[in-house]
């Protein structure tokens, strides 16, 4: 586990990073005390396999950058990326991906907020 303080600068990083980027519909989910594998997970979708892909390369250098090295999954094909930021999981998907696996909905009983708050 990283430490809070630490946690809050990735997020924040990503979520300045995806918005510079125009991700589209950013959504922060606090799972702090419903799962052990992350403390937050950040949904966001890109318009294409191409602005996926490289929403999720701009995430990798900006933590990368701040000194915050990162795992990523899926960018080849591109219709979803997944990073792996220390207690920070990011999901980026194509809209039509995203809205099939509802990972929102998923973790409806948990408490999200739209980056743009």
């Amino acid at each position: 586990m990283v430490k809070t303080s630490d946690e809050e600068k990735i997020l924040n990083i990503i979520v300045k990073t995806l918005d510079d980027n125009k991700a589209e519909d950013v959504v922060v989910i606090d799972l702090e005390g419903k799962t052990s594998i992350a403390g937050h997970m950040v949904v966001a979708s890109g318009t294409s396999q191409r602005h996926v892909a490289a929403l999720a390369e701009h995430v990798r250098l900006k933590l990368k950058e701040a000194g915050y090295p990162s795992m990523m999954e899926g960018e080849e094909k591109a219709d979803w990326v997944l990073l792996d930021a220390y207690d920070v999981i990011v999901h980026i998907f194509k809209p039509e991906v995203r809205e099939f696996y509802s990972l929102e909905k998923m973790w409806s009983s948990v408490k999200t907020r739209s980056a743009a708050n």
